[in-house]
């Protein structure tokens, strides 16, 4: 078997083909990244029949590179950054550095398979975390307009306005006040474009949220339908997740969201504390249904939540019990999910056949 490592770059990709058994370097080669050059790199690997790719950072600067092979079929597994300097420096010649170096590092870190992970072909899913990422730029920009609007009003109105500003709240206070110096002019003009700015950023959050749930209802997923999860929600936890079948048990998937407990020190079995690891986005989000599900109290989180309580446990820890319990819900969810849209597709080439 022949590992194909790959060190992308933004103007050129260097590949270098390594023997598995002796992971040794048989070979390199360097292309521009333009199509033309990934045919070229296609041509030369093809002189090993059995092999797959080994890209470093496949979602950055390996991504176009890592999707068009895929779509040729050929096997691609990304490779982390902190993969390869360790291999770099475990190697003889110490931590010396060029692109074929990297490139025969990621060939090595995928033959000890301890930090690869199988790149897939683009779905629902890659399509809901660019639209999660949209949305978290959007927000923070509303976040911004509504500061700079409400430092204004203060300027202009004694006391200022209530913290929960809208645009429409905006428009009203602004109504009540007379503009008469040169400065207080401006500042109401400014008024006026930050409240037509926020009105543009609520439409495209509005926006944003019909195409979340548009695609979440054409691929079926059973999130929603989870006490505190709307389409936002459940897509953020999609794109965190992306396949949920890569977390062989429910544990492992905890894992990665942080929700499960670390021991206090070795040795000591009872005793566990907060973990800081995992992927915080998924992290945050857990948090959201935990507590939107404390504050529903007709809802099962509530009624395990007060379960909880009633052992001795402290609403803090209360609440990261509750994280772990919709962990384990929300990963059996979408394994259901996957498997029901894999029986549902090929259904039709069954009743063919």
């Amino acid at each position: 078997m022949i590992i194909l490592g790959v060190d992308p770059h933004k103007s050129s990709h260097t590949a270098a083909a390594v023997d598995t058994p002796a992971t040794m370097t048989i070979d390199t080669l360097t292309i521009s990244s333009s199509e033309a050059d990934y045919r070229r790199l296609l041509n030369w690997a093809q002189q090993w029949p059995e092999r797959y790719w080994a890209i470093e950072n496949a979602d950055g600067l390996g991504h176009h590179l890592a999707q068009w092979l895929i779509s040729r079929g050929e096997t691609v597994v990304d490779i982390p950054p902190t993969a390869t300097a360790k291999i770099r420096t475990l190697s003889r010649g110490g931590r010396r550095k060029n692109d074929p170096i990297d490139a025969a590092a990621a060939a090595c870190a995928a033959a000890i398979r301890g930090e690869s992970r199988p790149v897939s072909a683009e779905d629902h899913t890659d399509a809901l975390a660019l639209l999660d990422e949209r949305r978290h730029t959007l927000s923070r920009h509303r976040t911004k307009l509504l500061n700079q609007m409400h430092a204004l009003l203060r300027e202009l109105i004694p006391g200022g306005v209530k913290r929960s500003l809208t645009a429409n709240a905006a428009e009203k206070a602004l109504h009540t006040v007379t503009a008469v110096t040169i400065a207080d002019q401006v500042r109401a003009q400014l008024i006026e474009d930050l409240i037509d700015d926020v009105r543009r950023c609520d439409r495209q959050l509005a926006d944003n949220t019909a195409r979340m749930k548009r695609i979440l209802d054409e691929h079926a997923t059973s999130l929603t339908g989870i006490v505190g999860i709307g389409p936002v929600l459940a897509a953020r936890v999609l794109a965190g997740t992306r396949d949920p079948r890569r977390f062989p048990t429910a544990a492992a998937y905890a894992n990665y969201t942080g929700t499960a407990p670390v021991q206090v020190a070795s040795g000591d079995y009872n005793r566990h504390r907060l973990s800081r690891y995992g992927n915080r986005d998924l992290n945050s989000a857990l948090h959201s249904i935990a507590v939107i599900q404390i504050r529903t109290r007709t809802s099962a989180g509530r009624r395990y939540y007060d379960r909880k309580i009633a052992e001795g446990k402290t609403p803090r820890e209360a609440i990261r019990c509750l994280k772990r319990h919709l962990t384990t819900a929300l990963w059996k969810t979408m394994v259901k999910d996957v498997r029901s849209r894999e029986i549902t597709s090929a259904t039709p080439h069954s009743n063919a056949a």
